[in-house]
């Protein structure tokens, strides 16, 4: 038997060179998910603990706690607070706010510039690491001194949430992309609704001893050692070589533009982008960043406020300030799956200017609250209409926005705990 001469002469397609197949965009984006959301379970605990940890050092007569309350004296002598020592510890939280929101603005883009040049993963178990770090420094800590180094290491290792927002944009589809951000939104809602929660509980269960914070800190150290190991088993790489930077310093340089104000501003990122927008659209997207600017001054105001408000004005207990948190964060899901969702495309302007509108008497009623209904309307309505601005403004917020965000997140804390002080002054007076 032979073959015919067209079946001899026949080409066969040319073998391909063997290459690792495409990772599905669904089981990378469910991996960022639950990466975030484990990271985000340790990262709040020591939300509703705050104040009274300060609290803590403050009554503990430690030695580098009160050299820096000599410093903080003369502050609120110059600017006018009340020279009460029950000020002191909200004046500490605005300086450890600012001084974690200040190493998280540098770390941000400084991690992803190394991501680019290395790959997503590498950089990712590099923060996670030294979160580690942070957390078994928290809970070995029995002074001031060591507590604050862990929340500086925490600062400049908390580039893992940004690293996420890169692995989702490596995803080649629009579709998947959205999916991934609004995924990431929810690790967001869940992190900090069931995180403060947790933390609260396991410092009631300490509460007698000096070290109530231990079983948090502890916690925290498990997350973020979980969160290590399944990254290292599960992350896959999500950008190719043929497309990373050709060197680390080129992406250092492409970095400088969100590390500066002046450049954030004029959104030079954005320009600098294979898909640089028009000239009308850039100064739309100037505009909208001023707004988003303002409203970060406002929202992360309040958010670093709160807990020590609470604290002082109601003598809330860590658990009280986590069932606080977790009626936010109840209220947040609420919104999010019975009103944010059903918002008609092109109407998201209109619907953000409503929410912001009703955070001015959310605001108002927080602020003048003289009891816990009173300040659990004021939470309501600001829970609405914050999340209400997050989720109708998702998708039209760029690098540049989110950086413009964190430059003022480093200001924001210790300007308005010095407000708070102000409000819970003339509420005692």
């Amino acid at each position: 038997m032979g073959l015919s001469k067209e079946e001899g002469c026949t080409r066969r397609p040319p073998i391909k060179a063997h290459s690792e197949p495409p990772e599905p965009t669904g089981r990378v984006i469910t991996i960022v998910f639950l990466a975030l959301l484990i990271d985000l379970l340790g990262f709040t605990l020591i939300l509703p603990l705050l104040p009274s940890i300060l609290d803590h050092y403050g009554r503990s007569n430690d030695p580098f706690y009160q050299s820096l309350q000599q410093g903080v004296d003369w502050f609120a002598a110059t600017v006018g607070v009340p020279p009460e020592r029950k000020y002191n510890s909200v004046l500490f939280g605005g300086l450890i706010g600012s001084i974690f929101s200040i190493l998280q603005f540098f770390s941000s883009p400084l991690s992803g510039a190394a991501s680019d040049s290395f790959g997503r993963r590498p950089v990712m178990l590099l923060t996670l690491v030294g979160l580690i770090m942070s957390y078994a420094l928290w809970a070995l800590s029995k002074s001031f001194g060591v507590f604050l180094l862990s929340r500086v290491i925490g600062g400049i290792s908390k580039g893992n949430v940004s690293l996420s927002t890169a692995v989702i944009a490596d995803l080649n589809s629009p579709q998947a992309r959205s999916k991934g951000m609004a995924m990431i939104g929810v690790a967001f809602s869940l992190g900090f609704t069931i995180g403060p929660m947790i933390g609260a509980f396991l410092a009631g269960e300490t509460a007698k001893g000096d070290r109530f914070y231990l079983h948090a800190a502890l916690w925290a150290l498990m997350f973020a050692i979980s969160d290590l190991v399944f990254v290292f088993c599960f992350l896959p790489e999500t950008l190719p070589r043929d497309k990373r930077v050709s060197s680390v310093l080129s992406g250092f340089q492409a970095a400088s533009d969100l590390l500066s104000p002046v450049a954030l501003f004029q959104f030079l990122a954005v320009t600098r982008g294979k898909d640089s927008p028009s000239r009308d659209k850039l100064q739309d997207l100037k505009v909208l960043g001023r707004v988003y600017f303002l409203y970060l001054f406002l929202f992360s105001g309040l958010e670093y406020t709160l807990s020590f408000l609470t604290h002082q004005r109601f003598q809330f207990s860590s658990m009280q300030q986590g069932q606080m948190f977790f009626f936010i964060g109840i209220t947040m899901a609420v919104v999010q799956g019975g009103y944010a969702r059903r918002i008609k495309p092109g109407c998201e302007i209109q619907a953000v200017k409503r929410a912001i509108l009703l955070l001015i008497p959310a605001f108002l009623v927080i602020g003048w609250a003289w009891n816990v209904t009173m300040l659990g309307v004021g939470l309501l309505l600001y829970a609405f209409g914050e999340w209400v601005s997050l989720e109708a403004g998702e998708g039209k917020v760029s690098g540049g926005l989110l950086g413009l965000g964190c430059f003022w997140l480093k200001v924001v804390p210790i300007f308005f705990l010095l407000g708070a002080i102000e409000s819970m002054s003339g509420c005692y007076s």
